[in-house]
Formats: structure tokens, sequence, C-alpha cells
């Protein structure tokens, strides 16, 4: 990631940090949504016509910036991949999860996805874990471990709940692994917008087609806070911010950009107090500075996992 005079380019210009707190934004309040979603019809179902909303939006989107959408075969590979972890298999957990658990919980578990973003990168791509990157990412995951132990505390994990940690632990490996394949050499040198519609097409056949051999024909709710939800999952939640996670990953490298789920669930936690009366404890608060401020010594240590 340079800059336009050829230095390394900061995470705190705005190009970077712009993007980066609109993505945490949005998903931050994409778990008040999801939890709506839960219940009414199948998980299946939901992220079925979330990701078929989304694939219409980044077509418009591609067609209103001109952008081809062709890929080669080895492209069109990389976005069977891509969708099935990312658009499939993460999302499909994710749903499941906040059936058994809390979506505080969920959002909180899913702040860990910095670690093995982290260790996948050293493994596959070979970016370098700096000093100054774990010392960040442990003290955000103690941040991360305190948010946990409040959220427990108000809705304690049973032995039922440990199916949801479950789920949650294995949409993070996906989410991880599709993180590390968009910063790969094969997707870097291939069109985002491309890659990311391939991907969203694939990944919403596979989960019609899981959801029709699962659950039967399909299912939609059709009272209007549903809608309105699925529309705001698809186009904010969806083609407004992966485009610039995606971006953020090839530039800042997989490690650091998943410093944006450690901000999520404080974003998350603020919504919660705004519209469903959340009550701060100090255990909260303690977290919630302890994460933020393990993102300030990461992001800021030199030579950072790219």
């Amino acid at each position: 990631m340079t800059s336009p005079a050829g230095g390394p380019a900061s995470f705190w210009s705005p190009r970077i940090l712009g993007p980066f707190a609109l993505v945490a934004l949005i998903w931050g309040s994409t778990w008040l949504v999801i939890k709506d979603q839960i219940g009414s019809v199948p998980a299946s179902w939901s992220v079925t016509w979330r990701f078929a909303v989304a694939a219409v939006g980044v077509l418009l989107l591609a067609l209103a910036r001109r952008e081809s959408l062709r890929l080669d075969r080895r492209g069109h590979q990389l976005a069977v991949l891509m969708g099935l972890l990312q658009f499939v298999c993460n999302f499909q957990f994710v749903y499941r999860a906040e059936q058994h658990i809390t979506s505080g919980i969920v959002a909180v578990l899913f702040a860990l996805l910095l670690v093995p973003n982290a260790l996948f990168a050293r493994l596959f791509l070979g970016q370098p874990l700096t000093r100054g990157f774990l010392a960040g990412s442990a003290i955000a995951i103690a941040g991360i471990a305190l948010l946990l132990l409040h959220e427990v505390r108000t809705a304690p994990v049973g032995n039922a709940a440990l199916l949801g940690v479950l789920f949650t632990f294995c949409g993070i490996l996906s989410a991880s692994s599709a993180n590390v394949l968009q910063a790969s050499e094969a997707a870097r040198t291939r069109p985002m917008l491309a890659l990311l519609f391939w991907a969203m097409v694939w990944g919403v056949a596979i989960d019609a087609l899981f959801a029709w051999m699962v659950y039967g024909p399909p299912q939609i709710d059709m009272r209007p806070g549903y809608l309105l939800g699925i529309a705001y999952l698809g186009v904010m939640g969806s083609v407004v911010t992966f485009p610039l996670y995606f971006q953020l990953v090839r530039e800042l490298g997989p490690g650091r950009a998943a410093y944006n789920g450690v901000v999520v669930p404080v974003v998350a936690m603020l919504l919660s107090t705004l519209f469903e009366g959340y009550r701060w404890s100090s255990l909260a608060v303690a977290g919630a500075v302890l994460a933020m401020a393990g993102l300030i010594v990461a992001l800021r240590a030199r030579n950072p996992s790219r």
C-alpha cells in the first residue's frame, strides 16, 4: 500500500480510515437487523434473499461505473471458492449461531477474526507479524474477553448454547479463509467488483440449492420489517461494505483489516444503547476501552502485517 508520493500510506489517511469507519458502523448495525430475520423464515432462505439482493446491487454498481464483470477461468474458480467460504458457510453459520446465542455474543466472538486472519496470512501469504501488531492484538483480545464476559453474564451460555458458539467459530474460520483468499496475488490481480459479483452469484446458487434441499421450496416473510431488513442487509450490509472491506484487505492485509471486527461489537453495543436500552457495565466499558487501545497500538505499528 503506497501513498501518491510513493511512500507507505498511513492507516490514518482519510482514504483508508473513512472506509474502515463506514464498514464498522454499517456492520455494527447489521446485528440488530439479523436478529429480526431469525425465526420467521429458515435461516438458509434469509441468507439466500440477502445475497440475491446484494448480487443485483453489485451488478448495478458495476454498470454505473462501467466496469466489466468478465472473469477468466481461474477467476471463476476463485469466485466459486470465495462464494462458498464468504457467502455460504460464513453466513449460514452466523445466522444459525444467533438461533442459539444472543447477537451480542456472536458479534463479540467475531472480533476474534483478527487471530486466524493474521495467522493464515503468515502461513499462506508470508505476511510478517510485528511486535507492535502482536502487542496490540493481545490488548484487544483482553478487551474482547471482558466484553464476552459481560455478555455471558447478561445472557448465560448453557450447554444448548454451546452449539451457537461452535457455529460462530465455524463462521469465523470461513470468513478468515475468504479474507486471506481475497488478499492472495491471484485475487489481487483480478477486478474487485467482477470477483465480488460472481462470488455472490455462485454463493446465492449454493445457498438456494442447500435451502431447497433442507427446507423445501422458497420461503419468504412478506412482513414489511422483514423485507426492509433484507433490503438493508443486501444493499448497505453487502453492496456498500464488501467492496470497501475487501479493498481494505488487499491494501492493509488480512490481519490489520480484521481489526474492523474489533470495532463492530462496540458499535453494535452503542446502537443497542440507543435502540434497545442496552446498559453498560464496568466490564463492558473496560472491554471497549481495551479493544480500542489495542486497535490503536496494532495499527500504529511499523512494518505492519501486509
